[in-house]
């Protein structure tokens, strides 16, 4: 067994553990391996260790590994922050994107969209630190633009995503996840109809589960150290 497949199983793992922990049932929980910086050589070997879906930061780049993988029916994320330049590879080449951070972004997407695809399946990045080095709404413009985004054809909108301020304190990982479920709620309460919480990585997964992630986006924890 590779290295990459031996990573992968013990991810489960910890998304089972945490699960159960947490009373959930860990198909509710999506794994999103984070492959950007990463060859696609280690993409396959996921691949093979049965990982389909993989998030991308850098259009370019993973039109490249998209090009070197188009024998694997892999779900392609795109993740990162997203250039107006870049908008119609994005549209063109991804099952979602998790970094809608204003509704200029969503509108070119949602035209940039081809027909012949399914809808392009979306999450509003929230910026729950309130960091200048991050991007994201604050919390409390993330369900006004999730509204008017929802309004888009050939989009879906699914949910909200965020990248929290860094910690090794559960309790503090877990506040700023718990401010994301809370806005997932209020949306839901309010006619929305949304279902994803893309939140946690490697080394806070288990906070973002008890939190009711759904998607988790570990990079590090399966592919090592980021390369370039």
């Amino acid at each position: 067994m590779s290295m990459v497949a031996t990573a992968v199983q013990a991810v489960h793992a910890r998304i089972q553990a945490a699960c159960a922990e947490a009373g959930r049932d860990p198909a509710t929980v999506q794994l999103l391996a984070v492959s950007k910086t990463q060859p696609a050589d280690l993409i396959r070997a996921a691949y093979a260790a049965g990982q389909r879906a993989f998030g991308e930061s850098y259009v370019q780049e993973a039109l490249a590994k998209q090009a070197a993988l188009d024998d694997l029916a892999i779900e392609w994320h795109y993740i990162g922050p997203l250039q107006r330049k870049k908008t119609r590879a994005v549209a063109e080449h991804f099952a979602w994107i998790h970094s809608i951070d204003r509704l200029e972004l969503a509108e070119r997407l949602s035209w940039q969209r081809p027909e012949h695809l399914p809808p392009l399946q979306v999450c509003v990045q929230v910026n729950v630190g309130g960091e200048a080095s991050k991007r994201g709404v604050p919390p409390e413009a993330a369900i006004a633009l999730a509204r008017e985004v929802a309004g888009l054809p050939r989009l879906q909108l699914r949910g909200f995503m965020t990248i929290p301020p860094p910690s090794l304190d559960p309790a503090t990982q877990r506040g700023y996840f718990h401010v994301l479920a809370e806005l997932l709620r209020q949306a839901r309460t309010e006619g929305l109809r949304l279902d994803t919480l893309s939140m946690g990585m490697s080394q806070d997964l288990e906070s973002a589960i008890a939190e009711g992630a759904t998607i988790i986006r570990v990079g590090t924890a399966i592919f090592g150290a980021r390369r370039g």
